[in-house]
């Protein structure tokens, strides 16, 4: 039986052929991802890291909006700009 897996980008590549000239895969997949393949399936993927950034910063965010999330309804402590 035969299984089918998604491949989350839009140009893909052989393990074999990123080995032979990795600079061109990295020039030919510009701004997005590039499957890297070995036999026919994806087994990683090569972000810019521009893109890479940007997924920690979200990641970040995400993070962080967990903490406000699970502060919310604790104990408020007033201060004053002075204070501070």
């Amino acid at each position: 039986m035969s299984m089918t897996n998604a491949i989350h980008a839009r140009a893909t590549v052989s393990i074999t052929e990123l080995r032979r000239n990795p600079g061109q895969v990295i020039e030919e997949g510009g701004n997005s991802p590039v499957a890297i393949l070995n036999h026919n399936r994806a087994t990683a993927y090569l972000v810019p890291a521009e893109a890479f950034e940007a997924m920690l910063e979200k990641l970040e965010d995400i993070a962080l909006a967990d903490v406000v999330r699970n502060r919310r309804g604790g104990k408020v402590v007033k201060v004053t700009l002075d204070e501070l």
